[in-house]
């Protein structure tokens, strides 16, 4: 066996040990999740879910999302949006459960922090309303698609893959080949389809004509005063701003009663930290990626 050869297996095999510890170590640390709230006492509440960092999947938050919209002391939502989008099935899933909470007639406001992106913005769309900072970046409407490619280094390495397929797409993507024109046009075609559902759901959201949408919607990103002007957000204002927005919306008099998540916390929170909470985003960002994705390339 080539050195060359030993030494790239040694790496991978380093690689490989080194992500299943992770996934051992985040899948038993307990990580700092929203479990729940304290909904106990009178009404006139604003209850916050927070959507934070890249969307991989929708089951936490849509979970939360649907706690408050059943319980009758909370009269209005804040959905505090904070992420450059993420998996386009995820994304969709949570603004469903957005758009369902809106048409049920109780009062949902998106207020978008530094970044609501891509899936970020996606989610939004199924909003009351929806409030971005001046600063805010936001739009991003797009799809995007990214596969590795390790082929040259095979085959400097000396390395090789055999397949067995059932169909000529099957390996379509696969990181051991090089992608043919036919593959290219088939996931452009993929890309295509999930970007028509993007738009549409701008556009009926929005009501923006699809025709003025497409000229800006090529994924370029926008400050929220842009976004303003081009009508992908209904008003400019901060976090505060946003809760009095859904206060005023869901019929509360005064000041209302804020219920946000209450975060439950580990023997090893207490002990590490964040060492166990940057080590699950490192889990999501890299090893959960999807390939299909609302997200905008930070």
């Amino acid at each position: 066996m080539k050195k060359s050869t030993k030494v790239f297996l040694w790496v991978m095999g380093i690689v490989l040990l080194g992500a299943v510890l992770v996934i051992v170590l985040v899948s038993t640390s307990g990580t700092t999740e929203e479990d729940g709230y304290a909904l106990s006492g009178p009404g006139n509440k604003v209850g916050i879910v927070y959507l934070r960092g890249t969307i991989i999947s929708s089951r936490g938050t849509v979970s939360r999302l649907r706690t408050l919209a059943e319980n009758g002391s909370v009269k209005a939502i804040l959905l505090r949006v904070d992420s450059p989008g993420g998996g386009v099935a995820a994304s969709q899933e949570i603004y469903e459960e957005v758009k369902a909470i809106r048409d049920s007639g109780k009062p949902i406001v998106v207020s978008m922090g530094s970044l609501a992106a891509s899936g970020g913005y996606y989610v939004s769309c199924g909003a009351t309303r929806i409030v971005a900072d001046p600063g805010t970046v936001t739009g991003s409407i797009g799809v995007i698609a990214m596969f590795p490619n390790y082929s040259k280094l095979m085959t400097k390495l000396g390395l090789g893959m055999e397949v067995i397929k059932s169909g000529k797409y099957k390996d379509s993507g696969s990181p051991f080949r090089q992608m043919t024109e036919q593959d290219k046009q088939y996931f452009q075609g993929v890309v295509d389809n999930s970007y028509g559902q993007f738009l549409n759901v701008v556009a009926q959201n929005r009501k923006l004509p699809l025709d003025k949408l497409k000229k800006f919607a090529d994924g370029r990103v926008f400050t929220g005063q842009q976004a303003l002007g081009l009508g992908l957000v209904d008003t400019l204002g901060s976090f505060e701003d946003a809760i009095a927005i859904a206060a005023k919306l869901g019929g509360i008099k005064g000041k209302p009663t804020i219920v946000e998540p209450v975060e439950s916390k580990t023997l090893s929170d207490l002990i590490f930290g964040d060492l166990f909470s940057n080590l699950h985003m490192f889990e999501k960002d890299f090893i959960e990626q999807p390939i299909l994705q609302y997200k905008f390339a930070e």
